[in-house]
């Protein structure tokens, strides 16, 4: 038997990095899962990749109608929600004296408001037992040079695990933060870094990371099992650091 069989749930940024490899693990633990990107063909290739009880259903975190349009296409093919992973984010990274307004707007816009109105709109599916996980950083809690907003935005999804945890107690729905190290994802290409400093990020940072090495998709989809399973029944509220020690010492 699985640790999530029967049970539905949804990944959003699915499709790539962290998100889906824990949408795999989801599924080889018995649960039907829906994954969520904005791009249609990443969302192809990642069920075609995974295989099994996961499904694709396009849709961009910041637009409202997208989550609505998410929200009934869940209560009219499976009616209910167990497992919310609200992992989408993005950022655009630079010096503090060189971030635009846009620059702004759209990190804080793709994390915070994201993050806040995609468990907004999907907490009426959930029953009690339900859990919620939301992927902040590290970088939440560490003075990180050219972090400075994506580091704020994650600190503000911290608080909204807190916060998140006590409006919604009376519907035994628990509601955790999973916060990643440097992990070898997609990332930093995403944000504009070159190859040249993206080997150099990489092997800073190794250095810095008592576990002497960065983190993969599996060890995060790891704790998000933990998390969203039975065996976090009496776990709500914290932020689970999964970073090879790197923020702890």
């Amino acid at each position: 038997m699985g640790k999530l069989d029967g049970k539905i749930a949804i990944v959003t940024g699915g499709s790539e990095g962290m998100g889906r490899s824990t949408a795999r693990l989801f599924v080889e633990e018995g649960a039907t899962v829906i994954i969520t990107d904005r791009n249609q063909a990443t969302l192809d290739a990642a069920v075609e990749e995974i295989g099994g009880a996961i499904e694709a259903f396009r849709a961009d975190s910041l637009d409202l109608a997208d989550l609505d349009a998410l929200k009934a296409h869940v209560e009219k093919t499976h009616g209910r929600l167990h497992i919310l992973f609200a992992n989408a984010g993005g950022a655009r990274l630079g010096p503090f004296e060189k971030v635009t307004e846009e620059d702004y707007d759209y990190t804080f816009d793709t994390n915070a408001k994201g993050t806040f109105f995609t468990v907004q709109k999907l907490v009426p599916l959930m029953s009690e037992g339900g859990s919620i996980i939301l992927n902040t950083s590290i970088a939440g809690s560490k003075g990180l040079p050219d972090f400075s907003v994506y580091s704020a935005t994650k600190a503000a999804i911290r608080s909204f695990a807190r916060t998140l945890t006590t409006d919604l107690k009376g519907r035994g729905i628990r509601i955790n933060a999973l916060a990643p190290g440097h992990t070898a994802t997609d990332i930093l290409r995403k944000v504009g870094l070159s190859d040249d400093q993206i080997d150099q990020t990489n092997a800073f940072i190794q250095t810095q990371v008592p576990a002497g090495r960065m983190g993969t998709g599996d060890d995060i989809a790891k704790a998000a099992l933990y998390l969203a399973s039975n065996d976090a029944a009496y776990v709500t509220g914290i932020e689970l650091t999964v970073d090879g020690g790197w923020a702890q010492v």
